[in-house]
């Protein structure tokens, strides 16, 4: 079912476990064009869970993850995107604080691996949750305006990306 989807979303990505297969059948993907977006995961424990599980898929020597300049294309595809915001859950409302784990994950980071080609395949967020920004719209019209409009900018233009590159 993977192969008739040319981009997909995976959340939460801090507690990911891929099987020899699994890794096998996703590097696969990648290879025919596939394109991936991780989201949602926070700290430095999760960023290294989920590179060690990305690494049995897509190999650092072959693969370099790289941290994604907001000059890079993929941020200007159809909306000019200034900033790489850290999206926070709702629960934003009633803390105010936009990081989840405190100063560990006090940064919202863009990184990506890359293809020979250069060719962005699997998009990170680090330190940040996109889905929020789309699902939690309508909880609390404070959240819609600090965060979905952005949200949903990058999120296109990340879409648009994935299509046309």
């Amino acid at each position: 079912e993977r192969f008739k989807c040319p981009c997909v979303m995976i959340t939460e990505v801090g507690a990911t476990y891929f099987d020899e297969e699994e890794a096998l059948a996703l590097r696969r993907y990648f290879q025919k064009g596939g394109f991936m977006w991780a989201d949602d995961f926070w700290g430095e424990y999760a960023w290294s869970h989920w590179e060690r599980e990305l690494r049995k898929v897509l190999p650092a020597s072959e693969y370099p993850i790289i941290d994604v300049p907001m000059d890079h294309s993929i941020f200007h595809t159809l909306f000019d995107s200034k900033r790489f915001p850290q999206i926070p859950s709702i629960g934003w409302v009633y803390s105010g604080t936009t990081s989840e784990r405190g100063q560990d994950s006090a940064t919202a980071h863009a990184r990506a691996v890359v293809d020979q080609k250069g060719r962005i395949i699997v998009f990170i967020s680090h330190n940040s949750d996109f889905g929020d920004s789309y699902e939690r719209e309508s909880d609390d019209p404070t959240y819609f305006y600090n965060f979905s409009v952005e949200g949903y900018a990058i999120g296109i233009n990340i879409l648009l990306y994935s299509m046309t590159h």
